[in-house]
C-alpha cells in the first residue's frame, strides 16, 4: 500500500513538471513574439504597440513620392511623431534601419518615443510614405485647417489628448508648413491612419466614422497654404480617390458638412487648386 502511495506521488511530480514546463513554454513564447509586419505592428494598442522596421506585407499597398531632394547628402534631425517607426523613417529619408541605428546606438526592435530626436545620416531625400489599407469604409474626404501658425503631428497630438481625445490627434493625415523641423508639404500620416480607425475631426454626420480627415498646418482665414502644401494634398487626395473609389463630390471642406457651423479650413482655402484634380480619379488603383 505504501509503495502505491509513493508511486501515486511521484507520477503526480511528474504530471506537475511536464505542465509547468509547458506554460513556461508558452510565456517564453509570447514574451519574445515580434510583429512580422509593418501593419500588424502598428495596429496594436498604443500601450503595446512594438515599432519595427518591417515594411506591410499583407493587404496594404504602400506608395510614395519625393517631397525634396538635398545636393548632398547631409546628417538631419528628425522628431518622432506619433506611432512612427525605424521602417517608416528608413523611407522616408531613403536611409537603411542599420545605418540609422548605429547613429543614434539603438536596436531596430526599440520602442521610438513620440518626440525623440533621431539623427538621419547622409540623408539626401524627404519621400512621403503612405498606405493604403484595404476597407470599404471610406466615403468621403474632409478637408481641415489647423488654423495655428505653426504645428506638427506631435504638437497638435498633444494638443488634441489635452481636449479630451484619449487616441490623440484626430486627424488621419497633416500636412506640415515648414514649421517645428519638418518639411513644407510634407505629408504626415497619424496613428488613426495606421491603425484604420474612425477620426475625431468631424461628428457632425457621422463624418468621423466614413470620411478621411486631413488637415494642413495654417490658418486660412488669414493666409493662404502653401504651393508646396497644396501639391502634397493633392497628391494624397488622388491617391485616396483612386484606391477607395470617392466621389469627387464627397471631397469636402469641415465647414460643408451638414450640421456644423464652422468656417475650416478657412476662407482663403484655395478649392479652385484642389477640386480640378478631384474630376477625373486618382492613378492608384484598388
Amino acid at each position: 500500500m505504501g509503495r502505491i502511495h509513493i508511486r501515486s506521488e511521484i507520477l503526480l511530480i511528474t504530471i506537475s513538471a511536464i505542465i509547468l514546463s509547458v506554460l513556461a513554454a508558452c510565456i517564453r513564447q509570447q514574451a519574445s513574439y515580434i510583429p512580422t509586419s509593418q501593419h500588424e505592428a502598428e495596429a496594436l494598442p498604443p500601450e503595446t504597440s512594438c515599432e519595427q522596421h518591417y515594411p506591410p506585407s499583407t493587404g496594404p499597398l504602400v506608395i510614395n513620392k519625393q517631397l525634396l531632394s538635398l545636393p548632398s547628402p547631409k546628417n538631419t534631425a528628425h522628431e518622432v511623431a506619433p506611432l512612427e517607426t525605424l521602417w517608416r523613417i528608413s523611407k522616408m529619408y531613403d536611409v537603411p534601419v542599420q545605418q540609422i541605428c548605429a547613429v543614434n546606438q539603438i536596436k531596430p526592435e526599440d520602442t521610438l518615443r513620440i518626440g525623440r530626436k533621431l539623427i538621419i545620416p547622409n540623408a539626401s531625400a524627404l519621400r512621403h510614405v503612405i498606405a493604403l489599407y484595404p476597407s470599404s469604409k471610406w466615403e468621403y474626404i474632409v478637408i481641415h485647417h489647423t488654423a495655428t501658425d505653426i504645428g506638427n503631428a506631435c504638437l497638435i497630438d498633444r494638443g488634441h489628448q489635452d481636449r479630451g481625445y484619449w487616441r490623440g490627434l484626430g486627424y488621419h493625415f497633416l500636412i506640415d508648413n515648414g514649421t517645428l523641423g519638418k518639411g513644407n508639404g510634407q505629408i504626415e500620416v497619424a496613428p488613426r491612419w495606421i491603425k484604420q480607425q474612425n477620426g475625431a475631426h468631424c461628428m457632425a454626420d457621422r463624418m468621423n466614422e466614413k470620411a478621411i480627415g486631413i488637415a494642413l498646418v495654417g490658418n486660412f482665414n488669414v493666409s493662404l497654404p502653401t504651393e508646396e502644401q497644396m501639391k502634397s494634398l493633392t497628391y494624397l487626395v488622388d491617391a485616396l480617390r483612386g484606391y477607395y473609389r470617392i466621389q469627387a463630390e464627397n471631397i469636402i471642406g469641415h465647414g460643408e458638412v451638414k450640421g456644423t457651423a464652422t468656417d475650416c479650413p478657412g476662407r482663403l482655402f484655395p478649392w479652385s487648386y484642389l477640386r480640378p484634380s478631384a474630376e477625373g480619379l486618382g492613378n492608384i488603383n484598388r
